[in-house]
């Protein structure tokens, strides 16, 4: 046997990077390119750059100003749970945020990139970017089971040229970065001979090119190098021990060079797909064929699985035409011999709409403005479906009551946009259900719900639930008393409905309105400033203003009648007859007199009004109350019977004048009358009452009695003469400044009805003029020439008659005359 030859490790090196077919070049690494199609900015950066690092002038190649970046609230929006880049609006720049790993990224697709969408608000607008990430040679090749050395049973009796498919290394990196070549050891049996899959992807063969000798060299231990293209370069080793065997000169041979099928995605586990077959010409032990998959790359090694005695393809792992599309394996059938045979087999999976399109809100506006004007962007939506072809197609709607559409903007890009004016006052808010639907079959929808409210803006102004209030207060109330609240409602929200009441400038009897009521700019109770009298006045109209809190306000206006309600507050007061302070007025009645004879008549008004003036007339008192009666309603006081000669001279009559107020109140007045034909037949009455007192025994003192009371009736018609006068001119000065209402009167005057044969007239006519109103009763009486006034003192021991012309009033019966 020949000697084992060893080469030294360096010198192996050397030879190993002298057989490369190509030098790696320096890769410039270009930070900031910029391109600009159709709306959209591409940059390319290395992979596994720190984090920080610039990626590019988003403001610059956008062509924004660092102002419009932060006004715009510019944002990054991705479909995606990972950001890669951050946003520096204050440098308008892109910077890396995570670490970018290509092969974790994108695997063994390339060029690899991800993509990403900057929104700015008012305006909306939506950039798409896309940043390139480069390959850089971070991964060295790999043999999955480089500690375990590939084991090869070869017979000795092998011909040359007899392919071993070797066990192929993985690089994650792609490009000239990823795996480039194989390198075996130096050896006199084997060389390599390399293969390229239509992915890409390199494997290797070892050819004999020189038959074994297993009596020379039972065993020979090479060595498998895979060689990247990166700089620097990268490399990964695996042994090969192999053993010969004795002759064993027939490889298995599939009965096709490439099997092909269709597989269902999805296809559950164990399903049967395909079964090769191959054939060895050896007999016995060398004939017997066994089947194994060669080992795949990364996840793909799991999917399929194949029987080693029939050669049964089938599914052992999950297929999902959305991460591969198409897998090839190899199949290799090897006898007992050690000898070997590949086939290829090539699988086409059949895409399922399996995939429900997804709905990401990129951007969302709520609330929006009620006049936001038809066209304003609401929200902004990435939809996408992984499945492919009409599977993968989506169709957006919304319900087609709602004044919304959508509308579709860049690829998988919806924007929700208004159809219509909005009214906050009719609709408040909108739940939007936005549905998207595929065109597979069956379809597959999905659905997302937006809640939209609206903002309100000042364009109602408040309104009364009435065109006009009327109100009621009762006079005499106390300062501060609430008389009427008004309301008004306005159909905005929030400050534009807070409603705050106005007390408009007016004027009441020349005074501001202020004066009288005051007005809560809140609740709108309007309340009583001071007390009011219903006879100095009987309503208040005012006005009334609900201005809302918008800007700018809106108001409307509203008229209340405040009535005043009158109160008992006043008594009635007397003006005939008119009560003086030491006499009272007498009235004469005929002893002729019949039943129903008109005495006199109590005449009286209540300042009052309504059933508050509603007055009656009762005799209280009187010397004899089966002589006399008052009219209830009228006050004339009349006989109820006839008169004798046996009736008293002087009758006394006291009269209660009453209204009908609650609680009522009242006045009395005192009415004397004389039951005589004559003036003279009073005053003997008068004296023989007088002289009824004296002493009848002694005439010495009758006639000085009589003399005293001479002289004292001479004295005393002296004072009651001036004192009348002084009276009557003082009682006039009254009465000339007296607020009282005016109501005429004009006394009885007695005629005649005997032929001029009687001294005192007691036939009179009268009119009584009275309106609803009883304090603006008047009362008229026939005009006469002259009236007889008897006025009696009961302090007197003497009479007296004094007759009175007043015939400047009696000549104008319309002229009034004041009694207070």
């Amino acid at each position: 046997m020949a000697p084992r030859r060893s080469l030294p490790h360096l010198s192996l090196r050397r030879r190993l990077f002298h057989a490369l077919p190509r030098q790696i070049g320096l890769l410039m690494l270009l930070l900031h390119i910029v391109k600009m199609v159709d709306g959209q900015i591409r940059y390319s950066i290395p992979e596994e750059m720190k984090k920080g690092s610039v990626i590019g002038n988003v403001a610059q190649d956008l062509g924004l100003d660092l102002r419009r970046l932060r006004s715009g609230r510019a944002r990054i929006v991705t479909a995606e749970n990972v950001h890669y880049a951050e946003l520096k609006t204050d440098k308008g720049i892109l910077v890396v945020h995570e670490r970018i790993d290509r092969e974790q990224l994108c695997g063994d697709i390339t060029p690899c990139s991800f993509s990403f969408e900057v929104i700015l608000e008012n305006p909306m607008e939506l950039h798409r970017i896309t940043v390139e990430v480069l390959d850089i040679n971070d991964h060295a090749p790999v043999f999955q089971n480089k500690d375990n050395p590939i084991r090869l049973e070869i017979s000795e009796s092998a011909a040359v040229g007899v392919l071993f498919p070797l066990q192929s290394a993985e690089d994650l990196d792609v490009g000239q970065n990823a795996l480039q070549n194989y390198v075996l050891s130096p050896n006199d049996n084997f060389i390599l001979k390399q293969h390229a899959n239509p992915d890409g992807s390199k494997y290797v063969e070892m050819v004999l090119q020189k038959p074994l000798d297993r009596e020379q060299h039972a065993r020979l231990s090479l060595k498998l190098i895979a060689v990247d293209g990166g700089t620097p370069q990268r490399s990964g080793t695996i042994n090969i021990d192999v053993t010969v065997l004795d002759a064993n000169d027939n490889v298995p041979v599939f009965n096709q060079s490439v099997y092909k099928a269709s597989v269902m995605e999805s296809t559950i586990k164990g399903t049967h797909i395909l079964t090769v077959n191959a054939t060895d010409a050896d007999g016995g032990s060398n004939g017997v064929v066994f089947y194994s998959l060669s080992r795949m790359k990364g996840s793909r090694a799991d999917i399929f699985n194949i029987d080693e005695h029939k050669g049964t393809i089938s599914v052992s792992g999950e297929i999902d035409y959305e991460k591969d599309r198409k897998y090839e394996v190899r199949v290799e059938a090897k006898d007992q011999g050690g000898l070997t045979g590949t086939s290829k087999v090539i699988f086409e999976v059949i895409d399922v709409n399996d995939n429900a399109p997804v709905i990401n809100i990129m951007s969302f506006l709520s609330p929006v403005s009620e006049d936001a004007p038809p066209g304003t962007t609401v929200a902004i939506l990435n939809i996408k479906d992984a499945d492919s072809e009409k599977n993968g197609r989506i169709k957006c709607s919304i319900d087609d009551n709602l004044p919304f559409k959508i509308e579709s903007s860049l690829t998988n890009y919806y924007n929700l946009i208004s159809d219509q004016n909005f009214d906050r006052e009719s609709v408040s808010e909108y739940n939007i259900t936005i549905t998207a639907m595929d065109f597979g079959s069956p379809p597959l929808l999905s659905s997302t719900k937006l809640h939209l409210k609206i903002s309100d803006v000042n364009d109602n102004a408040p309104l009364f639930d009435k065109n006009g209030y009327s109100a009621q207060i009762t006079e005499n109330n106390s300062p501060g008393a609430s008389i009427f609240a008004v309301c008004a409602r306005d159909s905005d929200w929030n400050q534009n409905a807070r409603i705050s009441y106005l007390l408009e400038d007016s004027q009441v009897n020349g005074s501001p309105v202020s004066s009288y009521v005051s007005l809560n700019s809140e609740t709108g109770v309007l309340s009583a400033v001071r007390p009011f009298d219903y006879e100095q006045m009987k309503q208040i109209e005012l006005v009334v203003k609900a201005q809302d809190g918008g800007s700018p306000p809106l108001s409307s206006n509203v008229t209340v009648k405040i009535l005043i309600q009158d109160q008992n507050d006043n008594p009635p007061q007397v003006l005939y007859p008119v009560q003086t302070g030491g006499s009272v007025v007498g009235e004469m009645v005929p002893r002729s007199a019949d039943v129903g004879y008109l005495v006199s008549k109590v005449v009286a008004v209540d300042v009052d009004s309504g059933q508050n003036a509603w007055l009656s007339y009762k005799l209280q008192k009187a010397t004899d109350r089966a002589l006399f009666e008052v009219g209830l309603q009228n006050g004339e006081i009349r006989t109820i019977r006839q008169v004798t000669d046996k009736d008293p001279v002087n009758q006394k009559l006291t009269v209660m004048v009453e209204d009908n107020g609650q609680p009522s109140r009242s006045v009395t007045v005192i009415v004397n009358v004389a039951v005589a034909d004559s003036f003279s037949e009073v005053m003997s009455e008068f004296t023989d009452f007088k002289q009824d007192k004296e002493y009848n025994d002694n005439l010495t003192l009758y006639l000085v009695l009589a003399l005293a009371v001479v002289s004292f009736l001479f004295i005393t018609c002296l004072v009651v003469i001036i004192s009348v006068k002084i009276y009557r001119w003082r009682q006039s000065r009254v009465l000339y400044h007296s607020n009282l209402p005016v109501i005429p009167y004009y006394p009885p005057r007695y005629s005649d009805t005997l032929g001029g044969t009687g001294t005192l007239q007691h036939v009179y006519n009268y009119e009584v003029c009275r309106t609803t109103d009883s304090r603006k009763s008047d009362c008229k009486f026939g005009r006469a020439g002259s009236q007889n006034v008897l006025i009696m003192d009961p302090s007197s021991t003497g009479t007296m008659q004094r007759i009175q012309s007043e015939k400047s009033i009696l000549d104008e019966p319309d002229s009034p005359i004041e009694v207070s």
